[in-house]
């Protein structure tokens, strides 16, 4: 069981949305522990939106697409996974947001590690001087 501050954290960061689709009490729990995940990468996620859609026009088929946003300071991450399953489209989502906060958080790593060579017009004065 997760800490309890920890889990009232989740309730406010993690917002879930069903449409065409009724999202259980085991299904909330279930996204709240798979997008908890991502809120360990970084303390600057404001928070985390997950949409699962339920496609009414296959068939006898069920087909869901699932979103999810995470709002960061900067550009928000954005991904879409689609499939035949609604918890392995979850865990497909969970996945590529991971995958893409840890490509931003290596392109800001090497920014702050590698920075770039500043080129001056002008000479620089000669220091000291007497």
């Amino acid at each position: 069981m997760a800490h309890p501050k920890f889990s009232e954290d989740l309730a406010s960061k993690i917002i879930m949305q069903g449409i065409h689709i009724e999202l259980t009490a085991a299904m909330q729990e279930i996204i709240r522990e798979k997008f908890a995940v991502l809120l360990r990468h970084n303390d600057r996620i404001i928070r985390i939106n997950v949409n699962l859609h339920q496609d009414q026009t296959r068939g006898k088929n069920h087909h869901y697409s699932a979103t999810g946003q995470v709002e960061i300071s900067g550009p928000d991450i954005v991904a879409t996974v689609r499939g035949d399953d609604a918890y392995n489209v979850l865990d497909g989502l969970v996945e590529k947001l991971d995958e893409q906060l840890r490509e931003r958080h290596g392109r800001r790593k090497d920014k702050r590690n590698r920075p770039h060579e500043i080129e001056l017009d002008a000479p620089l004065p000669k220091a000291g001087g007497s």
